[in-house]
């Protein structure tokens, strides 16, 4: 369904009522198009205190802003811009108060000139348990990022990368400061090292246009919806993508698969046997395995049968569980390999009406968390999750019209997503180039008010 508020404050008396009336004027956001690939515009590079990125060779202590550009393996400027489409502040190097208000005199000057659409990208460092005057400015930066991100408007996010490795990072920070994370703002996401075995033997030279090429990713519940758009996103990307429903959506999955050139698995998640079916489909193993089958049976806890509480469990977590352990257990997947899962900001804030739906979202969280430093120790798999918001759906059109307005106007940017913001979100964590990004629960939800 059309968001006819957001047209309407498009236009110059849309402009005009709504700033009289102190509404919200959510503005258009760039997304991703082969046309429109990149935002327009400078990428400004300011720094906090010291860099804190491990740059150690001679040329790099002569020049840290050098240095920090070809650590991040980005196209940075120092030089001012009038209009810059991105600012990166490098402030892995505050350390205590004093500091810490370099954060304030660097991004102060240039936070109003950003252009529309634009991103600001704060890098951290980890919070050092040694220090707790260290830790104390890191966890700063964080309140910091999420209070900016809530009043820059505009269209533009502001987002933290906490860095252990920036050689790690370039895969999240191009998504960062693309027009592919345009529904992504005031997170915060960790980049670890990446193990110097994750890569998977057969890998093909890693390709920035189409990074999953030589791969094969399985998404669940692909045939409609935000699925069907993370199937897509994934073939887009190079990969061959196998379209798993259930039965009666058969013919819908074949439909997407036929269009995407990729094959259909007609398949209840929920089966005991659906890990070693899935496995039995693809004897030569698999890469990407995107857990986005779900199922909603709303009803307040006092009305609410055993039936709704078990159906919603079974689909959105149990089988999630199974089919993992069961597709790591056989080697299925690969070293190398990707698990996203999909969990909620419903199970992170919870939502009346929705105990079954929250709980089994938030046992997602409870299982990327509890998986992934085993996961990648063991199967050198990384594991992670996304949790949409308000996303345009036919699901969420059919809530009705107060409910559906709120959903859409609470968060930073003021309006709802796309299923495409969830897939590119996805394709981002399914990167090759994304080893150091592991155990992260990633909200794709504009900011919402609702939930940390």
């Amino acid at each position: 369904m059309a968001d006819r508020y957001l047209s309407f404050t498009g236009t110059a008396p849309g402009r005009l009522l709504t700033r009289r009336l102190g509404l919200p004027q959510p503005a258009a956001l760039q997304r991703w198009t082969p046309e429109r690939p990149s935002l327009k515009g400078d990428r400004l590079l300011l720094t906090a205190g010291k860099s804190d990125l491990g740059l150690t060779d001679a040329g790099a202590a002569a020049n840290p802003s050098a240095g920090v550009r070809t650590a991040l393996g980005l196209d940075l400027t120092t030089a001012p811009s009038e209009k810059p489409a991105a600012v990166v502040l490098d402030a892995t190097g505050v350390r205590d108060v004093e500091t810490l208000a370099e954060v304030h005199a660097a991004l102060h000057p240039v936070v109003r000139s950003v252009a529309d659409s634009g991103r600001v990208v704060v890098l951290g460092a980890p919070l050092d348990p040694a220090d707790h005057h260290q830790a104390a400015v890191q966890q700063a930066l964080e309140g910091f990022t999420r209070s900016l991100g809530k009043e820059i408007g505009r269209g533009r996010t502001v987002n933290l990368v906490r860095l252990t490795d920036a050689h790690a990072a370039e895969s999240t920070l191009r998504f960062l400061l693309s027009p592919r994370s345009a529904y992504v703002s005031g997170q915060v996401v960790e980049v670890g090292s990446a193990p110097a075995d994750a890569t998977a033997p057969h890998d093909r030279p890693h390709d920035s246009d189409r990074p999953l090429t030589g791969r094969t990713a399985l998404v669940t519940g692909a045939a409609r919806g935000i699925g069907e758009a993370v199937a897509e996103t994934l073939a887009r990307d190079g990969a061959r993508v196998v379209v798993l429903d259930v039965p009666q959506a058969e013919q819908d999955a074949r439909r997407v698969a036929d269009r995407l050139g990729g094959t259909a698995l007609a398949l209840d998640i929920t089966a005991p046997d659906a890990g070693t079916r899935i496995a039995a489909a693809l004897p030569d193993g698999l890469d990407v395995l995107v857990h986005n089958a779900g199922i909603t049976r709303d009803r307040r806890l006092v009305n609410m049968p055993a039936e709704r509480w078990s159906s919603v469990l079974d689909v959105n977590l149990a089988s999630v569980l199974r089919t993992t352990d069961a597709l790591l257990e056989s080697g299925t997947l690969r070293r190398g390999g990707r698990v996203v899962a999909t969990a909620s900001i419903a199970g992170l804030a919870g939502n009346a009406g929705q105990t079954n739906y929250g709980a089994s979202k938030a046992g997602i969280v409870g299982l990327v968390r509890a998986l992934a430093p085993r996961a990648l120790a063991e199967h050198g798999v990384t594991v992670n999750a996304v949790a949409p918001g308000f996303v345009e759906t036919k699901m969420t059109a059919a809530i009705p019209l107060f409910n559906r307005e709120a959903g859409r106007r609470m968060n930073s940017l003021a309006q709802g997503g796309l299923p495409i913001d969830v897939a590119e979100t996805t394709a981002w964590l399914a990167d090759p180039g994304s080893s150091g990004v592991n155990g992260q629960v990633v909200r794709v939800c504009g900011q919402s008010l609702l939930g940390a």
